[in-house]
């Protein structure tokens, strides 16, 4: 079972499983996207946060603070999700969302999906 989510773990790095979804982009209400979010990972414990700015329509500007360092883009929102690098952010419900970051060892070159709850402040 645990070479299933290593292949997941390593299709979703490597872009091979599309994340993208049919149908279009709408407006978004930027108090549920807008302020700080933060958390930390399941797995390991590490903190993370992501701080959510400038919501106009579906679009987003977004830094990521985690322990791979800092991450700054401007995102798109879809069905309530978005992605920065290896970082995909999915809002839950209001002021709770989920946070997934794909990481690379650099010596073995295993992937390994680390999850964490997010909360807005």
């Amino acid at each position: 079972m645990s070479d299933i989510f290593s292949v997941l773990s390593s299709a979703y790095a490597s872009g091979a499983v599309s994340t993208t979804s049919k149908g279009k982009y709408v407006a978004v209400d930027p108090k549920a996207y807008e302020g700080t979010w933060s958390g930390s990972y399941t797995k390991n414990n590490k903190k993370f946060s992501l701080q959510i700015s400038d919501v106009q329509g579906f679009r987003a500007q977004v830094k990521v603070h985690d322990s791979n360092g800092v991450s700054n883009q401007s995102v798109l929102i879809k069905n309530g999700s978005f992605r920065v690098g290896n970082t995909r952010f999915v809002l839950n419900g209001t002021g709770k969302a989920t946070v997934a970051t794909a990481v690379t060892d650099p010596v073995s070159g295993n992937v390994t999906l680390l999850k964490g709850a997010a909360t807005q402040s």
